[in-house]
Order: C-alpha cells, then structure tokens, then sequence
C-alpha cells in the first residue's frame, strides 16, 4: 500500500506533511479488503497525528456527484458491479426507493460477458458489439420499483447457445436493462417530487445509459447530472470529499468496518 500512496502524493504534487484529514472506507464491501484500508488509516493516524474519519463507500458515490456538478437534490442512479440502488435524501437519511432484487448490472454484465467469452471487464466490449446489434425480445422484469436481471442472464445465455449473434445479444442486452433502471428513476423523480437525476457507479460510463437517462429528463423537463468517467468508477476523490464533508459537519464516525452496512442505515 505504500507505493499506491506514494504514487497519489506524486500525482497530487503534494507530501504527507499537507494532509490534515484521514478518510477511509468503512462500508460496504469484503471485510479483508476494508481492513486493509482501515488499517492503513490508522497507521498514518498514528505518524501524522491526524483525525481519521470513515465513510459509507456508496454515500461517496454521491457526494462526489453533488460536489463536481453541483447538483443541489437529487435522485441517485447508482450502478456498480455490486450495487444497484435508486436513492435520495429524505428525511436526514439516503433512503433507496429501488434496487435489485439479486444481482448488480455490473456484475450481471461482467457474467454474460464471461460467459461468451469476452472476457473482463465487459461492460466496454458489451457497449462496443451494441453499435452493431438489433433487438431481440428479453424478459423484462421490473417489480414495484426494484429490478431482477438473474432470469434476463439466463435468457441470453440459452440465446448465445442458440447462435444468436453477439452483437444483437449486445444491444438487447443493453436496451432492455437499461429501460428497466430509467423506469424506476423516473418513477423514484416522480414520488419524491425531485427535478434532478445524478448517475453514479461504474455502469454509469456507458453511454448508452446515460443517453437514456437525458433523454427521460428531458422529456420531464428535469436536469440530467454525470461526473467525468474516472469520477464514475471507484475512486479516492470521493472517499476524501466526503470523509471531508462529514468532518467539517461535525459528524462523527466509528473506527469500525461494517462490510453489509446499506447505505439507508447512514445517519447524514
């Protein structure tokens, strides 16, 4: 970890001596990954004699999208490998009106894609082959307002060994999942009255989403926010801009990992 740290303060064009806060990752995630980072906020804790603050990972995602575009109350589109969720602020807390019910596109994305053997990652190849597809019928599956994507999965592998073209397997793919996410945001924009979309999450590079998620707020006369791509996927700008905010608010945080804490269960 130490040479992924000299590496930042390099970019940064910064050295240790300038930090005055320490922000880390609590939750969610794997318990030995979030150790790693607990631990190493410690120890740079105990050299530099610093406050250290812990964040939830996906009220990052968030925060980061509010901080570079500015958008005042929004609705959040978050879609990651592991997390699928349709959040707001209402009533002191990040509540999520919708997520999926088993598997984060992300993930579902990444499995199709090894399946057909595009490898990893395959968002990008999946959103590549799309420019090429037709549409082919998948199930379409939207329950109140959360999304299941298990059965889509199976779909397209039993068409993939049918002899379906990849391509149109693609843009199917992407066409039918993607309504499904803009759908429930709409609705969610809907129920809390709110004019503003915020996408964030990995997911959420893909363009064809985020043509989709302008063109609903379009037509609902709302404003449509997405941070640069590199703010979109897991990064340390949001770990710190949040970790900073929380701070100057005077919000306290344990010094504890809590790798299911969900991101409705964050006091703000």
């Amino acid at each position: 970890w130490k040479s992924v740290l000299d590496d930042a303060l390099k970019k940064a064009k910064i050295n240790l001596n300038d930090i005055d806060l320490i922000a880390f990752s609590n939750a969610p995630g794997l318990g030995p990954c979030l150790h790693v980072g607990k631990n190493v906020a410690l120890e740079l804790h105990k050299k530099l004699k610093k406050p250290v603050i812990a964040v939830n990972h996906c009220v990052s995602h968030l925060e980061i999208g509010k901080f570079l575009t500015k958008a005042k109350d929004p609705v959040l589109l978050y879609v990651s490998g592991a997390n699928t969720q349709v959040i707001a602020f209402e009533a002191g807390k990040y509540r999520i009106f919708g997520e999926t019910l088993d598997q984060g596109v992300g993930n579902f994305i990444d499995a199709f894609a090894r399946y057909t053997g595009l490898g990893f990652p395959g968002g990008p190849k999946i959103e590549a082959l799309a420019k090429n597809g037709k549409y082919l019928e998948l199930p379409y599956v939207v329950k109140g307002m959360d999304i299941s994507v298990s059965g889509i999965l199976t779909n397209l592998k039993q068409k993939f060994d049918n002899k379906n073209k990849i391509e149109d397997l693609s843009y199917s793919l992407q066409e039918t999942v993607f309504a499904m996410l803009i759908e429930v945001s709409e609705r969610a924009m809907a129920h809390c009255n709110k004019k503003e979309l915020l996408l964030g999450g990995g997911v959420a590079c893909n363009s064809r989403l985020k043509e989709m998620a302008e063109i609903m707020c379009k037509e609902r006369g709302a404003k449509c926010f997405v941070p640069e791509n590199q703010y979109l996927l897991d990064n340390g700008a949001m770990i710190a801009v949040t970790g900073k905010k929380f701070y100057d608010k005077g919000i306290k945080s344990k010094i504890e990992i809590y790798p299911y804490q969900r991101t409705d269960q964050v006091e703000i």
